[in-house]
């Protein structure tokens, strides 16, 4: 596909879980995705922005994924139709046991998704081990043969989970169990029956993968066919309880946990208002991948290039320097009360800081700026002809913008936040090589922001209130009467106001489309609603709608008049 800057289009960043479609299984899956695409194409936009895709663990962040490489099967569409090896009839019989309609209600209930998602795919990895044809074997076994480097790691990993009830926490498996060598010298010592038990789990776990790709390029193949880009995304870190960490320990730095500075815009948590954001994710030991030629992140690079048009590198700022804890999430809790010098006695007189060093001064500065470049540009090689746009939010230092510019990474305008002298930039100043957006997964819908905004006053809605006004500066929204309707007044006139400005993409949270005020995800929390809200209605049901049908004319013509169709 032309995704030339040249060129300015339009987006909607929608997760895939959330989407609906008459039929599916609790959760957004590729079925949905193909019904979203056509909608979105026929309203004009050109391309579809989607979360990390990667196999998720007990916290079903795709943030914090247990493989940076495998597909989460959830995304798969399993109905008979659309997997060659489930017939109608072992549908049925798995089906029979759950209430799809009380699954399909409300947000994700994941741990019945997942069991109910694993047990069609046994079904059908069981008709394909006793009636494929040789060529659907040699396809699988092509696949296997290409997907090596990861797959063989990534297999043994998760068939060890099972051999711990199902948990990825590999620091607490057996002791035989918890490095690569121990463990396969275990495997070793077995019967001959528990090897081959054994390596038929990995199988398994290799037929999901293989069935996980095929889709996926087909979608990717399908979208292209609408006019319309994926666009993926790479989480800068991975889960300290993934297959990577495992299998590479070597290649990263357990103890220290990756994370965020506190920020303003971020006061649902108290340890985030306090001391950040500590995510967990371990940091990496950029002297030993540089020595093994940086190739697990090129493997990464190279997984999302087979599925997606471009992909957005989550975090982009960690390729600089990431802000740092000294202890685990799980101990969050514990450290929130204390002050400086308590935390300092418990950590031994470590703080959290930024690695490998802060921006304190311009040596520091250069010496970041350069080792970002260097790993950056090992990125940009593998991606090859695929964009690449960088989330560069948060404290982002002075030195970052223009060198993303310089290497031609596409960073991001939240048009609430790009002030200058204290005034709101207008988006006729915004480079064209950027991505502008009211709000990403973590941030609140600007319906959300209204409604807050007409609160009485505290810190949130005075936030809030500061927020809407920007919005308005930055579109040229002008009342024209006492009383101000979000969907009437405001709504077209933020969206006109997105649409014109200078940025290559413009992308639109699905939220911020529908004028929806719910939440993906909350920073800094463990809440059961990040990651499980689903849209309200189904793409055919917004599609018969006759306010959606309205509201897509609407969008369609703004989208024509700023020159992005």
């Amino acid at each position: 596909m032309n995704l030339s800057p040249n060129k300015k289009i339009a987006g909607v960043l929608a997760p895939i879980f959330a989407l609906r479609r008459e039929g599916d299984l609790g959760i957004g899956d590729l079925a949905g995705l193909r019904e979203f695409i056509d909608w979105l194409a026929e309203a004009g936009f050109h391309l579809v922005q989607l979360l990390p895709i990667n196999e998720t663990g007990p916290d079903n962040s795709p943030y914090n994924a247990i493989s940076a490489t495998a597909i989460e099967p959830t995304t798969l569409d399993l109905s008979p139709q659309a997997l060659e090896d489930l017939n109608r009839d072992d549908f049925a019989s798995v089906a029979a046991n759950v209430d799809l309609e009380k699954l399909r209600r409300g947000p994700v209930k994941y741990r019945r998704v997942k069991k109910l998602k694993h047990e069609l795919m046994e079904k059908a990895f069981g008709k394909f081990c006793a009636s494929a044809g040789r060529d659907r074997r040699g396809q699988f076994e092509k696949f296997c043969a290409e997907e090596s480097a990861w797959l063989g790691n990534y297999t043994f990993f998760r068939a060890l989970m099972e051999e711990n009830q199902g948990t990825e926490q590999w620091d607490r498996w057996q002791t035989k169990h918890r490095a690569p060598q121990i463990a396969r010298a275990w495997l070793d010592r077995q019967s001959l029956e528990k090897r081959e038990n054994f390596e038929r789990r990995r199988q398994f776990f290799c037929y999901v993968q293989w069935i996980a790709h095929k889709q996926w390029r087909e979608i990717k193949s399908y979208a292209e066919s609408r006019g319309v880009a994926l666009m993926g995304d790479i989480p800068f870190g991975v889960s300290y309880y993934s297959g990577d960490v495992w299998a590479h320990p070597d290649q990263f730095t357990l103890d220290w946990s990756g994370g965020a500075p506190p920020e303003i815009y971020f006061k649902d948590d108290e340890f985030t208002q306090k001391w950040g954001q500590n995510w967990g994710i371990p940091l990496y030991r950029w002297d030993v991948m540089r020595a093994n030629n940086f190739d697990w992140w090129r493997q990464r690079v190279r997984g999302v290039r087979q599925i997606f048009h471009l992909f957005r590198i989550d975090h982009i700022l960690g390729f600089y320097r990431i802000y740092s804890f000294p202890w685990r999430p799980r101990l969050n809790r514990e450290f929130l009360p204390l002050d400086w010098n308590q935390m300092l006695e418990r950590t031994g007189g470590r703080a959290p800081r930024f690695a490998p060093r802060d921006d304190s001064n311009p040596q520091n500065c250069e010496a970041n700026r350069r080792e970002g470049e260097e790993y950056l540009r090992m990125v940009l090689g593998e991606a090859g002809a695929e964009r690449v746009v960088g989330e560069d939010l948060g404290t982002v230092p002075d030195y970052v913008r223009p060198h993303l510019l310089s290497l031609g990474i596409a960073g991001f305008k939240i048009p609430q936040w790009e002030i200058q002298n204290g005034k709101v930039i207008p988006g006729s100043q915004y480079q064209r090589l950027s991505v502008a957006t009211y709000a990403t997964h973590d941030h609140k819908p600007v319906r959300k922001l209204w409604e807050e905004a007409l609160e009485p006053p505290s810190s949130d809605s005075d936030q809030a209130r500061d927020n809407i006004n920007k919005i308005a500066d930055f579109a040229g929204f002008q009342r024209q009467s006492e009383q101000v309707y979000f969907e009437r007044d405001f709504y077209p006139v933020i969206m006109e106001g997105l649409f014109k400005c200078e940025s290559w993409i413009a992308i639109v949270m699905i939220t911020d489309l529908l004028a929806r005020n719910y939440r993906f995800n909350v920073p800094g929390t463990a809440v059961s609603t990040n990651w499980a809200r689903r849209m309200q209605r189904s793409v055919s049901q917004l599609r018969s709608s006759r306010k959606e049908q309205r509201r897509m004319k609407l969008i369609r013509e703004l989208l024509e008049k700023a020159g992005r169709l």
